[in-house]
């Protein structure tokens, strides 16, 4: 393989060969673009589901869409709060507002309201909350809606209790609808003004650090070609049904996309500068350059690529549909690196580091700098540098346990989100389990009604339900009543509802519903029901959010052991070792850990969240893994080609001086890049960027730059003469 690659390279940095290559880039991205459309248009939220739709709250879905159907789609929740008692005036508007939404002005894709204006006094007074400030209007909407149509037809009607005057009632829209709107809200012009830091980031931290305007702008120019072909890849593939476009997925891809490229830049022309200095020719200095980094980076493109490709093992929707993304993504970006971005700087040659332009050297120069001296420090204090940093990275991992999550979304949106408040209002004025109601489906195989003593046996259920730990004030149907829909057309099944003590989406409720779950049986046959013949199924958000507790737990032991092992096996290929890949993987496991550690600190002392969103560790182990592996070999391939000139602490003391200024800097842009996330609104966003750009600094600086190589000088062989060539420890 390695002799293909040289062959490779040797035809890239040809001058035939880097022209064909920029031509063929410049039309493909040409004919992608007149061709295919972007993938933003195809894009889809992925929801919280598992791709395999058997979740048991799924199948009691299914069930209230078979049994009970309805055209109603999402629900907005109207939050009208008065600082005092609602007024009489003020219910007057009210009343105004409800007559609208009933009328034949209402928004077009509005099917139905709570009739207030239609209700007797005392039915309105028991709307109201206890201290009568707050009052609940229901709204339904189309179903099948499309989320943009959802947030036009809210504003419409944020606009007409404008015009109606609610004089000082706050109006605040929540609930499904209210949540889907507010999303569109709060990411409108969120991939522009990402892009927009992105390349600006880059472009300033480029030019400080090298001074030269084409070193700057080069990478950022192959980055624009790389993600048009990329996008219009992808967007065709969504448009044919190949696979699934998740729209965050591409937001962070679009982040991963330029800081990778760029990472990989900065591998490219620091080793082609290093040999314009040696040779007079650009397209020898390229080959030899290529010749030296197109392993690494092929190995460091296809670990990237690997932990992508576990994500199709997740059956949890927002992790499974991240992979085609960033597998489609990397498989580009990894050919770009070993074509497009030669190619480009082959023919720019030495014009590339104007000002600064490399000259021939007649000897070579020593490694000088602080990168020199931390080289230095690890050669001859390995045993004490190790120490320390593993006793430190230990002690900022030493909270990892205490961490709390949030399975609640509302939680992630910021302050000012109408859905956010509106829910926030509603915990404070009625009892939080009536937010987000349990639905009870009583399901048999025969008509239901032709059981024998069927109604002793519901009210029997009912209060048996009732009684279970967790449930908050009792049903109507505890007293043996219930709906007249209760019962479904076929007399199959029973819709009943069941409301949980405190937060619905807080882990207690939770756990209480997984109870229930456990003792359906029980409750059946101590009801007089057939467990053999009836069964009870559980649906609504807290179901749907036990499930999704269910399936992180499931897809975090699955991916993190399968990128954890396929990682070491591919660390192993490209080493040459055995034992290597094993120090190298667990260096990164406990950066990992210190990150989550340093980052739970920080939102939890710091800045005061509560819990953090349950999908934050699963990302941050895929990237912060993936992507610090490609320090970690570039660092090892560097030891390697040096231990073949000299001995084995020596060769680690000159890896790290001669790549710790480009890893450093590409560490840097990476989590400079990442840390753009900190811009958007949503509190996951947010914590993820803040906890890559803490796992790739420490990646960047202590376990690339000091705890990697002593351990690579304490259990590395030392060569006894130069006519030996050592290799990596292996067993």
């Amino acid at each position: 393989m390695l002799r293909a690659l040289h062959t490779f390279s040797s035809w890239v940095s040809s001058p035939k060969g880097a022209k064909s290559i920029v031509a063929g880039w410049l039309l493909l991205v040409v004919v992608l673009a007149a061709a295919a459309p972007s993938a933003k248009k195809f894009a889809i939220s992925s929801g919280e589901g598992s791709v395999k739709e058997n979740t048991p709250s799924a199948a009691a879905q299914q069930i209230m869409d078979e049994q009970f159907p309805s055209a109603d789609g999402l629900t907005a929740l109207l939050v009208l709060h008065g600082k005092q008692a609602i007024t009489a005036e003020e219910r007057a508007n009210i009343r105004q507002l409800s007559e609208w939404l009933a009328s034949d002005s209402k928004p077009q894709h509005v099917t139905g309201a709570l009739p207030f204006h239609r209700l007797p006094e005392a039915a309105q007074d028991r709307l109201f909350s206890e201290d009568r400030k707050t009052l609940l209007l229901n709204v339904t909407l189309e179903k099948g809606l499309e989320s943009d149509r959802i947030y036009d037809t809210l504003k419409q009607i944020r606009e007409q209790a404008g015009k109606l005057g609610l004089g000082e009632l706050q109006l605040e829209m929540t609930g499904p609808a209210g949540i889907a709107a507010d999303t569109i809200a709060l990411f409108k012009n969120a991939d522009f003004v990402l892009m927009l830091a992105t390349v600006g980031l880059i472009l300033v931290i480029l030019l400080l650090i090298y001074r030269s305007p084409l070193l700057a702008v080069l990478p950022l120019v192959i980055s624009g070609v790389v993600y048009e072909a990329v996008d219009r890849v992808l967007g065709l593939s969504a448009k044919n049904g190949w696979l699934v476009v998740d729209k965050q997925a591409l937001s962070i891809m679009m982040i991963l996309l330029f800081a990778v490229l760029t990472d990989y830049c900065l591998f490219v022309f620091s080793r082609y500068r290093e040999q314009l200095g040696k040779v007079g020719s650009k397209h020898d200095a390229m080959r030899l350059a290529m010749n030296q980094v197109a392993e690494p980076i092929l190995f460091s493109g296809g670990t990237v690529l690997v932990a992508m490709l576990v994500l199709f093992a997740a059956v949890f929707k927002p992790y499974h549909y991240f992979a085609p993304v960033f597998a489609v993504a990397m498989v580009v970006i990894l050919l770009s690196g070993l074509t497009l971005i030669p190619a480009v700087f082959t023919l720019v040659g030495r014009k590339a580091f104007w000002p600064f332009v490399p000259k021939l050297e007649e000897r070579e120069t020593r490694p000088a700098g602080l990168w020199a001296k931390a080289g230095s420090l690890v050669a001859r204090r390995p045993g004490m540098t190790a120490g320390i940093l593993t006793v430190l990275l230990l002690f900022a991992s030493f909270n990892i346990g205490g961490m709390k999550y949030s399975f609640n979304l509302l939680k992630s949106f910021p302050d000012t989100a109408s859905s956010r408040q509106g829910f926030e209002l509603l915990e404070q004025s009625y009892p939080p389990g009536q937010l987000a109601p349990v639905t009870v489906i009583l399901q048999s195989d025969r008509p239901l009604t032709e059981e024998p003593q069927f109604r002793e046996k519901l009210t029997s259920l009912t209060g048996l339900l009732a009684k279970q730990t967790g449930v908050g004030p009792k049903p109507d149907t505890a007293r043996g009543e219930w709906p007249a829909n209760a019962l479904s057309q076929d007399k199959k099944s029973v819709r009943l509802q069941l409301l949980v003590k405190g937060n619905p989406y807080d882990p207690a409720a939770l756990d209480a519903l997984n109870a229930w779950r456990g003792n359906s049986e029980t409750m059946l046959k101590d009801s007089g029901f057939d467990p053999l013949r009836d069964s009870l199924h559980f649906a609504g958000q807290t179901a749907q959010q036990l499930d999704v507790r269910a399936m992180n737990e499931r897809d975090t032991l699955v991916l993190f052991s399968l990128i954890g092992l396929l990682i070491t096996v591919m660390l192993g290929f490209q080493t040459r070792s055995l034992l290597m890949p094993v120090y190298m993987m667990l260096t990164i496991l406990l950066s990992y850990a210190a990150t989550m550690g340093l980052g739970w600190a920080i939102a939890h002392g710091l800045l005061g969240y509560d819990a953090i969103s349950y999908r934050l560790p699963v990302y941050t182990f895929v990237f912060l893994v993936a992507l610090g592996v490609d320090y970690n070999i570039m660092l090892v391939s560097r030891v390697k080609e040096e231990a073949r000139k000299t001995g084995w602490s020596e060769a680690v003391s000159r890896g790290v001086s001669l790549t710790g200024g480009v890893i450093s800097s590409a560490g840097l842009i990476l989590a400079a890049t990442f840390g753009v996330l900190m811009t958007q609104p949503l509190q996951e966003l947010f914590l993820f960027g803040l906890t890559m750009t803490i796992g790739i600094l420490i990646d960047t600086f202590l376990v690339r730059g000091l705890l990697l190589p002593s351990i690579m000088v304490l259990t590395g062989k030392r060569k006894p003469s130069s006519a030996q060539s050592p290799q990596v420890h292996s067993s």
